[in-house]
């Protein structure tokens, strides 16, 4: 791609890293790529052949990426600015942002205009994040891919106390030996990540529409459980992870709301 009219967006991620590129009002290219051990050759892969005017990082990377890449131009903003962006361009009249991580969670509350009015982040710990089922499902061994569909198997609700994954997983595995379901133990652990979520979105004064954003925003249990916690319907974008990359762009185009959105399906990166 060598076109010097376009403008890209990059989110880099504990996990994941998306880049999307417009060209004028059209969203014409979406790729993803695992973070691994080195953010930046995975940077690197996912711009190959790429040449942009401008290019905005977002995500826990975003300063690394600016320093790295200094025959770019780069701008960095940070993921509160970019999700709120994302969101209200895909969705018009959100009011609310959720993003659930890798590594954080943010709630941000939208003015009627769209600025951020008020939001919160949780980023001291894995504890209600997605580092946080990622870790569990691996304790019970099922796939994370898999893990949301498995804990819809449930036959009851169980209880699990400890938000620490070290704690959780000591009492993830006491519950076994007593011979609980392991479906029963994963919903455990999504109704706790979901009730630390809500406590969250109570503080910051949630309004309607919620859009759920972020890699977590695709696991149908987190889904199923906010939306009965909060007696409502939530919106989930069909790429919740590359909202913050859209943001990112939007940024560097210099243009907010309004814009009528062209998706395509993201590439897998290899």
């Amino acid at each position: 791609m060598n076109d010097l009219s376009s403008v890209a967006g990059i989110d880099i991620g504990s996990r994941s890293i998306e880049l999307v590129v417009f060209e004028g009002e059209s969203l014409i290219r979406q790729v993803k790529a695992p973070t691994t051990f080195d953010p930046l050759a995975q940077c690197e892969k996912l711009m190959d052949g790429m040449s942009v005017k401008q290019i905005v990082a977002t995500g826990y990377g975003r300063k690394l990426f600016a320093d790295s890449f200094r025959d770019l131009k780069v701008t960095a903003i940070t993921e509160i600015q970019a999700y709120a962006l994302g969101a209200r361009y895909l969705f018009p009249e959100a009011r609310t942002v959720l993003d659930i991580g890798g590594q954080d969670t943010k709630v941000i509350l939208l003015a009627p205009h769209g600025k951020v009015a008020k939001f919160e982040m949780n980023d001291r710990c894995a504890a209600g994040t997605g580092k946080f089922l990622e870790f569990m499902a691996t304790a019970l061994q099922i796939p994370l891919d898999e893990f949301g569909e498995f804990a819809l198997r449930s036959d009851k609700r169980i209880q699990i106390n400890s938000m620490c994954t070290v704690f959780a997983e000591s009492e993830a595995t006491s519950l076994m030996a007593r011979g609980e379901r392991p479906e029963n133990i994963a919903m455990g652990l999504h109704l706790a990540i979901i009730q630390r979520t809500v406590a969250m979105l109570r503080r910051v004064g949630m309004e309607a529409p919620l859009v759920f954003a972020g890699g977590v925003a695709h696991n149908p249990c987190a889904r199923k459980v906010l939306e009965e916690h909060l007696n409502a319907s939530v919106i989930v974008p069909a790429e919740p992870d590359m909202v913050g990359a859209i943001g990112a762009a939007l940024h560097g185009m210099g243009k907010g709301w309004g814009l009528k959105p062209t998706i395509l399906h993201p590439a897998a990166s290899n």
